[in-house]
């Protein structure tokens, strides 16, 4: 089967990069003016393998398999101006968030756009420049269709890059966005010097929220338990490769964050509490980010509102 990345940011890259080391791979970039240089500046050290083909032609997108990895703000308004040239492809998507438009996932937005596709998502712990060099990676591969499921299995692993499959597209998919979130806010604790007990509240109480609004949008609890969900949370969480992470920590610390950084955590933690009071979901922490993101509330104050809430059991 045939493979075609979109999106050539550092982990449409580093996908591309690992996937040409089975069969020829087509990377697609709006901006590719490193592309002569063998080497994307995202991913600084990792040269680009000759079964690598770069290209900013969308006609030369041909394969029967299509990841996307854009950002989940930008997925829909380019679905609608490419459905054409993609509907009837396997498409996959990559990215990590919730429409803020639709208040949907990106699996939504590709099933509407491109209804003769099978759609599924790949998701789960992982950094970009891990992937690019060859370590150890686990993801999770969800789609609805268990037999196009078992193919693209197959089709994208590699020897470092293991799949586990699913049918859980909604569980898989929300994992991955909001983790984002609670990256944040596990950020924006360590950034306000409130500690690691601090954080490891957040992180424990935000899994919590993940599950609540997972499950109340038709997800099975066990698969926020598997890789796409706690296991995506945990590395967001602690490491400062994490943009989301280090975006909470800039918020916490008081600090400006860098322009032009793609931080899909704060979009998605608007989308999460705008969904809360349609659902009837309690989501503290996401609206918390969304204060803290938008500027309406300060970061002096965001403690007192957590520890303000009612006592209650766990």
């Amino acid at each position: 089967m045939s493979v075609a990345v979109i999106g050539a940011g550092a982990f449409g890259t580093a996908l591309a990069v690992t996937l040409a080391s089975k069969a020829p791979v087509t990377l697609w970039g709006r901006e590719i003016d490193w592309a002569g240089t063998r080497e994307n500046p995202r991913l600084p050290g990792v040269a680009l393998p000759p079964a690598l083909h770069v290209t900013d032609d969308l006609d030369q997108i041909r394969a029967e398999t299509v990841l996307l990895a854009l950002p989940a703000q930008v997925l829909g308004s380019f679905l609608t101006r490419n459905a054409g040239l993609l509907n009837g492809r396997n498409l996959v998507s990559c990215a990590k968030g919730i429409d803020l438009t639709t208040l949907t996932g990106p699996s939504a937005l590709i099933a509407s756009a491109c209804p003769d596709s099978k759609v599924a998502v790949l998701t789960g712990p992982s950094f970009a420049a891990d992937i690019a060099r060859g370590l150890p990676t686990a993801l999770t591969l969800a789609c609805a269709d268990g037999r196009a499921g078992h193919q693209l299995q197959h089709d994208l692993s590699t020897p470092t890059l293991r799949l586990y499959r699913t049918t859980d597209v909604t569980g898989a998919e929300l994992g991955g966005a909001l983790k984002n979130v609670i990256a944040i806010a596990a950020g924006a604790a360590i950034g306000a010097g409130y500690g690691d007990s601090a954080r490891a509240s957040v992180i424990t109480r935000g899994f919590a929220e993940m599950t609540r609004l997972a499950t109340a949008l038709g997800a099975r609890p066990e698969t926020l338990t598997g890789l796409s969900g706690l296991g995506d949370l945990v590395l967001t969480c602690t490491s400062e490769q994490s943009r989301n992470f280090r975006y909470g920590l800039a918020l916490g610390a008081g600090r400006d964050f860098a322009a032009g950084t793609t931080v899909e955590g704060a979009a998605t933690a608007r989308a999460a509490a705008a969904l809360a009071p349609r659902l009837g979901v309690d989501l503290p922490v996401s609206q918390l980010v969304a204060g803290l993101a938008e500027g309406r509330v300060a970061m002096e104050h965001a403690l007192d509102i957590l520890l303000n809430r009612p006592l209650k059991e766990e």
